[in-house]
């Protein structure tokens, strides 16, 4: 087998199934296999899958335990020489699964690699192509000096602003919406850490990845589309809660021990900051439409 694609399903029942044709639909010399996980769904994902699609391995989970977890128990049954996590709101192209097991062949240091990911609107996704959410890149993040110097590396250390999309390059972190990595590179570092429920986990990952002295590579010579969920409305407290506690937990693992109580204290109180903002403007938006927790999933670690 030369890929397993693993799809963390949670309520997003028409999306998955998108998801799956457009995988299906896939012009590919490679082999591959489709592991679906359903977090414990409400709507009628697992009868759904089933009937369209009865070649996929499907994994029917009796709680909600999170994207990092569900992947890693698509990872122990697969058999894949890589693995790829592909979001359940993406579509994919019909030549990405080739390209991408290509450039895998031919650069055997490479651990793991990505490809460009494209919103609706045709707009990167630019959590695509990522440094790590160092306290100093986070800082010019937050206080938007990546905007004002966006030619310049120093004050765009996270979103890599500066750099092309369009050429290829070895980066930092990739995003979990597709992230495709090689068998050997997991036996070496291991699965997604658990402790994060739906963010941060991809950055995690890849800093463990480049850890362990494998390459990170962004090859936009095809792309995917990234359904995200809008931002304009009001997301649940859940989700605006994750998504900060994943930023305590990658510092705390990982540069805690790196800087003197003095940043590190910043940073929390910081992070803190960020979360009661968060949620004093999010009621302020209208009513969200229910939606999973897995179309949210925008690991974007920051101030």
């Amino acid at each position: 087998m030369d890929i397993s694609i693993l799809i963390v399903n949670y309520n997003t029942c028409q999306l998955t199934v998108d998801c799956l044709h457009s995988v299906f639909a896939s012009q590919t010399e490679y082999n591959f296999e489709v592991i679906v996980i359903d977090n414990y769904s409400k709507d009628k994902s697992v009868e759904t899958i089933l009937e369209l699609f009865p070649q996929v391995t499907l994994i029917v989970n009796s709680d909600n335990n999170g994207f990092a977890q569900a992947n890693n128990q698509g990872m122990d049954i697969s058999q894949g020489r890589y693995i790829l996590l592909l979001n359940s709101d993406t579509v994919v192209l019909e030549d990405t699964l080739d390209i991408m097991i290509s450039f895998m062949d031919k650069n055997p240091i490479t651990g793991a690699s990505g490809c460009k990911v494209l919103l609706p609107d045709g707009s990167l996704d630019k959590a695509c192509k990522r440094g790590f959410p160092t306290p100093s890149a986070s800082f010019y993040y937050a206080f938007g000096l990546s905007k004002l110097f966006p030619n310049k590396p120093r004050f765009n250390q996270y979103q890599l602003g500066y750099l092309d999309p369009d050429q290829e390059y070895p980066v930092d972190c990739l995003v979990g919406a597709f992230m495709m990595v090689r068998r050997e590179t997991i036996e070496q570092v291991g699965g997604l850490d658990e402790e994060f429920f739906m963010y941060g986990e991809d950055i995690d990952w890849c800093y463990r990845i480049k850890e362990a002295g494998w390459g990170i590579h962004y090859y936009p010579l095809t792309h995917i589309i990234h359904f995200k969920g809008g931002s304009a409305r009001r997301r649940p407290v859940k989700i605006i809660y994750e998504f900060h506690r994943a930023m305590i937990l990658f510092h705390r693992k990982h540069y805690r021990e790196r800087y003197n109580i003095f940043v590190n204290g910043t940073v929390y109180a910081g992070i803190g900051l960020k979360l009661i903002l968060a949620l004093l403007f999010n009621r302020l938006k209208p009513v969200r439409s229910a939606t999973s927790l897995t179309s949210d999933h925008q690991a974007e670690v920051k101030l």
